[in-house]
This record gives structure tokens, sequence and C-alpha cells, in this order.
């Protein structure tokens, strides 16, 4: 596996760009929007105007392939709208960091072609007041097409001294979870480049989402829900492959083993053990990941202001 990344832009994407003119209108808020799309949708076009007519500073649409529609008119409709096309496979996490890497404002938003985007989907006054607190990132509220809403609080739990991250239905404005429901919140731009991003190297979505967050956590970030922002899915979304893969051993080492002490974090020799009868992987794989962890760990070890345990135990009133 990869070496584990410091920072958001280690790796770069092969893609194409097309469309992206600067726009210049007074109006605009501090504030972009990256809308990851999984296929052609008939709605496209629609999604797009909405999208401008909300007042984004930019607007972001990161194509499938080029033959998803005919970008050539897409482009000369939407002047202002960058389409981005990846020319090699890549995870969610190393498009948003893409992304972020192309705009320039304060906060960036993250969605999907799945879901209902209306006109006016966020105004100055909305952005205002859902950013006051200035955390990492901000979750919406999701609803199904039904109207049933979608579970997006997620605690800490310790089960048989193990981590557990637990959905639960109970929902507050301004309520702390751990991570944004499968990747889509308002990001603190600056604060995301700072965290060094998604990991590139962690292939499961389900990983790769949970350990920027759990570290953003163990930084001394947070992220809130928000009730004051509500967008509803158009599809059922897509089940959530969390099975304990190769992404979550990295994801555990990261996360989980590094232990604080004084004013940093380390990882114990001793702890190997324990990693590798739970690791399921041979002895030199688990070797190369543990060492690998320890090397990212020691760089990093004055960022961390607490670990696991300790968010676990004060989960309601960590800051």
């Amino acid at each position: 596996m990869n070496t584990i990344p410091l920072t958001f832009s280690e790796h770069q994407i092969s893609r194409m760009e097309l469309g992206g003119q600067i726009n210049t209108s007074q109006s605009l808020l501090n504030i972009s929007v990256v809308l990851l799309n999984s296929s052609g949708s008939h709605l496209r076009t629609q999604v797009l105007e909405n999208l401008i007519s909300s007042g984004f500073k930019s607007v972001i649409s990161v194509e499938p392939n080029s033959e998803s529609f005919n970008l050539e008119d897409m482009t000369q409709h939407f002047p202002t709208v960058k389409f981005i096309i990846p020319q090699e496979p890549c995870t969610d996490g190393e498009l948003i960091n893409m992304c972020m890497g192309e705009v320039d404002t304060k906060w960036v938003m993250v969605l999907r072609d799945s879901l209902y985007i209306p006109q006016a989907l966020i105004t100055k006054n909305l952005l205002e007041n859902i950013t006051k607190s200035d955390c990492y990132c901000i979750v919406p509220r999701f609803s199904l097409e039904s109207g049933e809403s979608i579970s997006i609080s997620v605690e800490p739990h310790a089960y048989k001294g193990h981590f557990k991250m637990v959905q639960t239905m109970s929902i507050s404005d301004e309520m702390q979870t751990l991570f944004p429901y499968d990747y889509m919140g308002i990001y603190d731009r600056e604060k995301f480049i700072l965290l060094g991003g998604f990991d590139y190297t962690i292939k499961n979505p389900y990983w790769q989402n949970a350990d920027l967050a759990i570290r953003s956590w163990l930084w001394g970030e947070r992220t809130e829900i928000t009730t004051k922002l509500s967008i509803q899915f158009l599809n059922e979304p897509l089940p959530v492959d969390v099975r304990n893969d190769l992404g979550y051993l990295r994801f555990y080492l990261k996360n989980l083993a590094p232990i604080f002490k004084i004013d940093h974090a380390e990882i114990s020799n001793l702890s190997f053990f324990h990693f590798f009868i739970r690791s399921s992987c041979g002895i030199f794989e688990a070797i190369s990941q543990f060492k690998e962890a320890k090397k990212w760990v020691q760089k990093c070890k004055y960022r961390f202001k607490f670990d696991a345990q300790y968010l676990i135990e004060n989960w309601r009133s960590v800051k």
C-alpha cells in the first residue's frame, strides 16, 4: 500500500478540464459547490441552473466520463461551470481533494447528483447563520423521496474494548456528529487543507470518509449538523460497505492506535501484537502497515489534541 499522505495534494489526478470562466458578479457568496456525478442525469441542465442561481462563487461538476452527455454544448451553455473528467480511476475523496485545489472560497459544499437541488439552495443569510460557529464541517439534513429522514447523527462508543461508530436518529441544530453523510456537507476549505484532506490510499469510501472525520476531531476540529438546510434524495442511497478491509486497518492505525501523552500522540511498539491478532493479514503486511502508520503519527504527533478513548469518554463535552 502507498505511503500515507501528509498533504491533500500529494496525489495529482490526470484529468480533462473544460469551462470555468471567472464569474465577476458582485452578488456571489464566499462558497463553492462540488457536484459529484455518477451518471448522465436528465436533470443535469436544471441542476446546474439552480446551482448558479444560488450564487455560488464557483461551481465544479465532476463527470464520470466524457461521454455522459454533450460536454461541448454544456460548457457553452454554462461557461462559468468548470467540468472535470478524471482520466484514471479515483476515489470520491481524491476527487474532493482535487476540487479543493481548484477553488479559493472559505467554504466548499459537496453534493451528489442523486439529490434534488432546488433554486436558491443556499442564501447569504442562511450561509452566515449555519457557519457562525466556524466549525470544520457542517452536515445538512437528508431525507428520502418519501419524506423519511436519513440518520446522519453518528456517535463514538466503546463496545467490548472496541471503538464503534453508532448511528442515532436524534437530531438537533448544531448537534455534533462524527462525520458527514457520504462525504456531503459544507467544509471549511482552509481547515480541510490543514487536516491533509482525504487519504487517497484508503479505497473503501466508508473508511476514507471516517478517517478524515475522526482525524479532524482528534486534531481539535468539530463537525456539526444543521437543521436549517434540508436536502432530499431523488434516488435511494447506495448501501454502505463497512467491512473491515485494508482500508479499515489504515483507519485503525492512524486514528485508534495512537495514545495521547502530555502534549503529543504516539503508537507504542507493544500495540503491534494487539493489531496483528485482529488484522487478518500476513505478518509481513502487518509489519509494513504498522511501520508506515508509526512514521505518519510521529510526523503529526503534535497535531493531536487527545486520543480516541478521550473522544468516547468526553463526546458530549469535547470542544
